[in-house]
């Protein structure tokens, strides 16, 4: 089966070209078919431009910062150039740092690690768990799930009045939720963090991809995000925003790269002073190449026009909302409810169906390759089911009766890549799931629920 590459609105633009576009996989059923990857919230596809870019680079491969060769000081410049890029591509301020790490659990472990000492932390239950759970040497406020923007922000104004306004404190907050895509009020929590002597910083993990991030714009302290959801390979991340905190912090890692000069004391011990830039927490011989993806990655969605790209997203939306709709055995899970404005990531379960079930069949049966489960924001998802918080999620099918209700989800998501034939197969295959059943026998191994082909 191709792939349509054109939408059938030329009003909008095209699928950008991504990896994996023609790859075929087989069927339980019999025969092959191009696989529809819907599962953009976990990873994207590189894009071909960013991948071409990596191949044209690997001849010239350097250690940065080190060497005085050829191939050294291109790989250095490359390396500088690519924050220059980040840089502009968040609309920081002039005197951010863009600091590159791993992930974006990476970088928001970094931040945590740069806490003043006393500072207080306030996060929504619905956070990711990269977001939820790395401030463990502070004091955490978790707070419910708001069910109104205006709910949130007046969630966070009541916190921060209670909290000792002469200290330091953090709030941290996504921009688009990685279980329901619905975009925070992210601007309006900025200004009640900042009118509380509060900073904010913004996993725009899953909003990057899909809308432009302006610091300045959103006044936010921090943005982090990882390249392989926006189009880059993996092992690549970004922390950028105000530097002090930074900047007066032990180095994230201790090491090389970090450290300015080194010296032995008289007393055998060792005095070191390290890097007050971003190199300060950048120890090691960094991924060039990663960075250099995410700066390629920038480059790309920058110059397609994200004004382009939301739309045809929307168009996407639509079509798997209304197809959805259509079927009375499914619930779409929604924090601000079905109008509020979201980027490419549903959840939903369907009754009468375990939900890894489902998926298996998706894939199975349809070459669709969508995601189940808890999707690392366990609170998240048992209050949008309606479940004890102590309850246990289910990630994998029960070993028997795939038809009892568990505790999971089915997730679809796409962006700038997908075509319009993988929605409209993704749409067609779930009424035809719950219309005739699955045509293959599931079992459970290892947790999971996968095809019976004993």
């Amino acid at each position: 089966m191709s792939v349509t590459t054109v939408s059938a609105d030329p009003s909008l633009c095209s699928p950008l070209p991504v990896l994996g576009r023609d790859v075929t996989v087989p069927l339980v059923t019999g025969g092959e078919v191009t696989y529809a990857a819907l599962d953009y919230a976990a990873s994207a596809p590189a894009l071909q431009r960013v991948w071409d870019d990596v191949a044209a680079y690997a001849p010239y491969y350097g250690s940065v910062h080190r060497g005085a060769g050829y191939l050294s000081q291109l790989s250095t410049d490359l390396f500088e150039t690519s924050r220059t890029v980040v840089h502009e591509f968040l609309h920081c301020r002039e005197d951010d740092q863009v600091v590159f790490t791993r992930s974006t659990t990476d970088s928001l472990n970094l931040l945590a690690a740069a806490l003043p000492a006393g500072c207080e932390v306030f996060v929504f239950e619905t956070e990711h768990h990269a977001s939820l759970l790395p401030w463990r040497d502070a004091r955490v406020t978790y707070l419910n799930a708001p069910r109104t923007h205006g709910d949130a922000v007046r969630t966070l104004e009541r916190a921060l009045a209670d909290r000792d306004p002469y200290g330091p404190a953090l709030v941290c907050v996504t921009g688009a939720s990685n279980v329901t895509g619905e975009l925070w009020p992210v601007k309006e929590l900025a200004a009640a963090a900042h009118a509380h002597g509060a900073r904010i910083v913004l996993d725009a993990a899953q909003l990057a991809p899909h809308h432009p991030v302006s610091v300045e714009e959103l006044d936010v302290d921090w943005v982090a995000f990882s390249g392989h959801k926006l189009y880059a390979p993996f092992g690549s991340g970004v922390l950028a925003g105000r530097s002090d905190w930074l900047r007066e912090a032990e180095p994230y890692l201790a090491g090389g790269g970090a450290s300015r000069t080194v010296a032995r004391r008289a007393d055998g011990g060792v005095d070191v002073e390290w890097h007050t830039s971003a190199a300060r927490h950048e120890a090691g011989s960094p991924n060039v190449i990663g960075v250099y993806s995410i700066a390629s990655a920038c480059k790309a969605l920058t110059e397609a026009g994200f004004d382009a790209l939301v739309a045809r997203e929307q168009h996407l939306i639509t079509k798997v909302r209304e197809g959805l709709a259509e079927v009375p055995e499914v619930r779409v899970l929604s924090l601000f409810g079905d109008d509020s404005p979201r980027v490419g990531v549903l959840s939903f379960v369907v009754d009468g169906w375990n939900s890894s079930h489902f998926a298996a069949a998706l894939s199975a049966e349809y070459g669709i390759g969508v995601r189940d489960g808890l999707f690392c924001a366990h609170p998240l998802v048992r209050t949008l089911l309606g479940s004890d918080p102590q309850d246990v999620g289910e990630c994998g099918a029960p070993e028997a009766g795939l038809g009892e209700r568990s505790l999971n989800a089915i997730r679809v998501s796409f962006g700038a890549g997908t075509p319009d034939e993988h929605v409209e197969r993704f749409v067609r295959a779930v009424k035809e799931l719950v219309r005739d059943g699955a045509q293959w026998k599931y079992r459970t191994e290892d947790g999971r629920c996968v095809p019976d082909r004993g």
